[in-house]
């Protein structure tokens, strides 16, 4: 094996190296790291970052970025648990209207899809700067979440629902389940289709790709439109586990989102990274978060970690990047 072949391989190994030595030292420290009870809650809080960070890779690939996702969830969920309380009275138009637990999810992964779509449309059309369309709909969106709930929780969704969240098949937890599916139809996405394709090549150079024929505006719609719906699946999978959605959901979900991106391995300029980096990158962060709760660290010393983590995740991808060039 060649020197360079030897480096990338390295390069591609860190994210998975950093998570043995994560587990290792969390280990070393606190005897309930390693009982299967506390991994198995730790994969389904992976798992609700594994479905937005996986619409975020999708973003960031395109070269652009979408910090609306922690509030998209919050509204999602709010918009899925009022109509499954036998009901609801939509606030905006005083209409009552009724639905069964599936028809309620759809409508709150619709209800992401359609935040989303107005993302993109906002960046495409107005050529608006994706961190200032979506520092927008961040706010939108909770404002959003308020006016639905009133500012107050939406509790008692039913056992039905609940499943979804905290239930088990086959022996593994169904938001793993659905992590899984999600991961699976990702990766087929982003490397058996044009679609995918596509998104790659916006992200390496628009201009070029506008060239040669890609419709650029309809591909980054659609990429912000999946991100909203992913985001939601997220807050459904959130409302089910805690049986309530509460007004305050998703609140920084989103730097959980991108620090998982940015750790797998994408890079933030666009054009490069892969699904399976960004589901290594949530496990990290995720085992990270878990570790750090049971070794009793402070949540503000929690914050700066996280933080510190993503700057040297950062300046890792920027230092490999200008090594390319």
């Amino acid at each position: 094996m060649s020197v360079i072949a030897y480096k990338k391989r390295l390069q591609q190994l860190q994210p998975l190296i950093a998570l043995f030595l994560l587990c290792l030292i969390i280990a070393i420290f606190s005897d309930r790291f390693m009982t299967m009870t506390n991994l198995w809650n730790v994969m389904r809080q992976i798992s609700v970052n594994i479905c937005i960070a996986v619409g975020m890779t999708l973003v960031i690939i395109s070269a652009g970025i979408d910090l609306s996702v922690g509030s998209i969830l919050a509204f999602a969920g709010a918009v899925t648990a009022s109509f499954l309380s036998m009901g609801a009275e939509i606030p905006f138009f005083g209409i009552y209207i009724g639905f069964t637990p599936l028809g309620a999810i759809l409508v709150g992964i619709a209800m992401g899809g359609i935040l989303g779509l107005v993302n993109g449309w906002v960046i495409t059309y107005f050529k608006v700067q994706p961190f200032v369309a979506t520092l927008a709909m961040l706010t939108i969106a909770r404002g959003l979440t308020m006016l639905w709930t009133q500012g107050y929780p939406i509790s008692s969704l039913g056992k039905e629902f609940a499943t979804i969240g905290t239930g088990w098949f086959l022996g593994v937890p169904i938001p793993v389940w659905i992590a899984a599916i999600v991961t699976v139809l990702a990766v087929f996405m982003m490397k058996k289709t044009r679609f995918g394709r596509y998104i790659y090549a916006i992200g390496g150079n628009e201009r070029a790709a506008r060239l040669s024929g890609i419709k650029v505006n309809r591909v980054k719609t659609l990429v912000y439109m999946l991100s909203g719906m992913l985001a939601a699946v997220g807050g459904i999978l959130v409302t089910s586990r805690l049986d309530s959605a509460q007004p305050n959901a998703g609140a920084g979900y989103e730097l959980d989102a991108i620090a998982a991106v940015v750790i797998g391995g994408t890079s933030l300029s666009g054009g490069r990274g892969l699904i399976m980096g960004t589901v290594l990158g949530a496990v990290i962060i995720g085992v990270l978060n878990n570790g750090l709760v049971l070794l009793g660290v402070s949540p503000f010393w929690q914050q700066v970690v996280k933080g510190l983590v993503i700057l040297i995740a950062v300046i890792i991808d920027r230092s490999q990047h200008k090594d390319k060039k």
